[in-house]
C-alpha cells in the first residue's frame, strides 16, 4: 500500500515523459521477443539445423579471442600510462584513445588494400627486394584476421576505462607492494587486474556488445555472424521471420554476455581505509625501460591509428578529384546533420530522465535509469527490424487518418529521415544518459532543493539551476553519441531512406566493390571529425589534465 501511494506521489510531468521514452525504447525489443515465439518457417528450420551452430561458433570465437587481447593490451597500457613516466607519455593518454576515431570496418578494408598483392607491402617485397610472395601469407580475410582488427580499434575501451579507475586509487597500494618486493609485472598481475576486476569486467562488455554489433567487419572479410544472416535472411531471401527469430536469438546471447559481465565485476567492493588519499604519482622510467615503455606505447599507436591514418591520406590523395563532388559534400551533410539532431534529441531525453531519477528516489526511478541501458546492450540490427516493424504498424493503422487530411498513404513514415533518427536514439540514448547522470552525481541535490526552498518550479529550477551546473556532461554526452553515430553502420543501412547515404555507408559500398582507394575520402573525414570530439572531449571536458 505504501509503495503504491509513494508511486502516486512521483506522478508528474517528469515521471510521465520518463515512462514515454522508456516505452519507446522497449518497444522494438518487445516486438522482437514476441516474434522468437511465433510458429517457424521452413528457413528458420534449415537455419536452425545448419547454420545456428556456426553462427554460434564464430560469434563465441571473436568475442573470447577479441576479449582475451583487449583486456591485455589495454589493461597494460593503462597501467604503464598510469604509474610510469617516460617520453611522450602525456601524448599517448589521449593518443592512444584516436584508434576508437576510426571504426572497425574501415580498419578492416584500410589493412587488406595494405597487404593485397597491389598493396604497398607486397608490392615493396616484390619490387626493392625482389622476393617471392605466398599469397596464402598475405590475407586479413580470416578468422584471425578479423580478430586482429577488432583487437585494434576496440581495446581503448579498456584502456581509457581501467586508467580512469586506476588513476582514481591511492598510491599506497602500489607503494607497499614495492615495498614488500613485488615487481612491476609481479604488480599488474596480483593487484591491478584484481582491483580492476569491476573497470575491467565493464569495459570488456562494451568491447564484446561492440563485437556483437558489428557489420561491416565481418561482412567483408567473409565470417559468417548473426548480423550477416540477419542481413541475408531480410534482404536476399526476402524472410522477416526467419530475421527476427535471428535477431530474438541474438538478443539472447546479448543477455548472456551481460550476466557475464556482472559475474566478473563481483559483488566485492574497494573503498579507501584512512581518510588520506594520495593519488598516483607517476614513477620516473629512465634508459632502457623508458625507451620499452615509449615502443610499446608507439608501437600499438602506430598499428591502431596512424599506420592506418597515413594509407588512407595517400588514398584520398590518388582519388580525390573524382570523389570530392556535390554528391560527397551532401553525404557530409547527411552525416552531420542526422548524428546531430539525433545527439540532441538524446541529450534532451537524457535529462529528463536522468533529472526524475534523481529527484525522486526508490524502486520505479531507479527501474527507469537501468532500462536506458538496454538500447545500447542490443546490437543495431536488432534495433532496425524492430523499429522498422513498429513503422510499418503506425503507418497501415494510420492510414485512414492520412486519407482524412488527404495525405499520401504510401510510405509515409517507414521510408523518412524520422524512422532512422529514432532508431539512433533508442540505440545510444545510454551513451548520453551515462554522461548526464554522472555529471548529476557530481553536482547532488543541495542546490535543486535550495533553488525549491526560495520559491522556483521544478521546471524553473531545471532550467536556471540545474542544466547550467551539469553543461559539461551534456556537451561531452553529446559529443560521445556523435561519434557513436557518425560511424553507425548496420542500422544506417537498413533503415536508411530512398537514396539516402551517409559517409560510413557510401565508404562501406565502395569497399565491398573493392573501390578501396574512392573509399578513403569519407572514411578519412569520419575520421577526423571523430578525432577532434576525442581530442576536445579528452582536453577540454576532461579537464585538460596536464603532468
Amino acid at each position: 500500500m505504501k509503495f503504491v501511494q509513494h508511486a502516486k506521489a512521483q506522478i508528474n510531468m517528469w515521471s510521465i515523459l520518463s515512462f514515454l521514452f522508456i516505452l519507446i525504447i522497449l518497444l522494438p525489443n518487445i516486438f522482437i521477443a514476441i516474434h522468437l515465439f511465433a510458429e517457424p518457417n521452413e528457413n528458420w528450420l534449415h537455419i536452425k539445423v545448419y547454420l545456428l551452430g556456426d553462427l554460434f561458433y564464430n560469434t563465441a570465437v571473436l568475442l573470447v579471442f577479441t576479449g582475451v587481447f583487449t583486456l591485455l593490451i589495454g589493461s597494460s597500457l593503462a597501467w604503464l600510462i598510469t604509474v610510469y613516466a617516460f617520453p611522450f607519455r602525456s601524448f599517448f593518454k589521449w593518443g592512444l584513445i584516436l584508434p576508437l576515431a576510426i571504426p572497425p570496418f574501415i580498419g578492416a578494408y584500410t589493412y587488406q588494400g595494405m597487404v593485397s598483392y597491389t598493396g604497398f607491402i607486397q608490392s615493396i617485397l616484390r619490387n626493392t627486394f625482389d622476393l617471392p610472395v605466398n599469397q596464402k601469407y598475405f590475407s586479413m580475410m580470416s578468422m584471425e584476421g578479423t580478430i586482429f582488427i577488432f583487437t585494434l580499434f576496440l581495446f581503448p575501451y579498456v584502456f581509457v576505462i581501467t586508467k580512469s579507475f586506476i588513476e582514481n586509487q591511492s598510491s599506497s597500494i602500489f607503494e607497499n607492494a614495492r615495498l614488500l618486493g613485488a615487481g612491476s609485472f609481479e604488480t599488474f598481475i596480483r593487484i591491478v587486474l584484481p582491483l580492476s576486476r569491476t573497470a575491467i569486467g565493464g569495459s570488456l562488455s562494451i568491447v564484446m556488445l561492440e563485437v556483437i554489433n558489428d557489420y561491416g567487419v565481418v561482412k567483408y572479410y567473409g565470417i559468417q555472424t548473426f548480423i550477416t544472416s540477419i542481413f541475408q535472411t531480410w534482404f536476399a531471401m526476402g524472410d522477416k521471420e526467419s530475421a527476427f527469430k535471428l535477431a530474438g536469438t541474438l538478443m539472447v546471447v546479448v543477455l548472456f554476455i551481460l550476466v557475464l559481465a556482472r559475474v566478473l565485476r563481483g559483488r566485492k567492493q574497494y573503498s579507501y581505509s584512512t581518510t588520506k588519499f594520495k593519488p598516483v604519482q607517476p614513477k620516473q622510467l629512465k634508459g632502457t625501460r623508458a625507451w620499452v615503455a615509449f615502443s610499446y606505447c608507439f608501437a600499438v599507436f602506430s598499428l591502431a591509428f596512424l599506420i592506418p591514418f597515413v594509407q588512407l591520406a595517400v588514398w584520398m590523395f590518388m582519388t580525390y578529384d573524382r570523389i570530392l563532388t556535390a554528391e560527397f559534400f551532401s553525404l557530409a551533410k547527411n552525416s552531420f546533420t542526422t548524428a546531430s539532431a539525433a545527439a540532441f534529441i538524446i541529450v534532451i531525453v537524457g535529462l529528463i530522465i536522468a533529472n526524475y531519477s534523481r529527484i525522486h528516489r526508490g524502486l520505479l526511478p531507479k527501474l527507469l535509469a537501468r532500462v536506458t541501458v538496454l538500447g545500447y546492450s542490443v546490437p543495431g540490427a536488432v534495433i532496425a527490424i524492430g523499429v522498422m516493424t513498429i513503422f510499418l504498424f503506425i503507418d497501415r493503422n494510420l492510414k485512414s487518418l492520412f486519407t482524412l487530411f488527404n495525405m499520401d498513404t504510401a510510405f509515409v513514415l517507414r521510408t523518412s529521415i524520422v524512422m532512422l533518427i529514432s532508431a539512433y536514439v533508442i540505440r545510444f540514448l545510454a551513451v548520453g544518459y551515462n554522461s548526464i547522470e554522472a555529471g548529476f552525481e557530481k553536482v547532488g541535490t543541495t542546490f535543486t532543493e535550495a533553488s525549491r526552498t526560495l520559491g522556483l518550479s521544478t521546471f524553473q529550477t531545471f532550467l536556471r539551476v540545474d542544466v547550467p551546473m551539469v553543461k559539461g556532461a551534456v556537451i561531452g554526452g553529446f559529443i560521445l553519441v556523435f561519434i557513436d553515430i557518425l560511424k553507425e553502420l548496420p542500422l544506417t543501412m537498413l533503415l536508411q531512406p530512398f537514396n539516402f547515404q551517409t559517409l560510413a555507408t557510401r565508404a562501406f559500398r565502395y569497399a565491398n566493390d573493392e573501390m578501396i582507394s574512392e573509399a578513403a575520402s569519407a572514411s578519412l573525414l569520419i575520421i577526423l571529425l571523430s578525432g577532434m570530439c576525442i581530442f576536445l572531449f579528452h582536453k577540454v571536458l576532461d579537464g585538460g589534465k596536464s603532468d
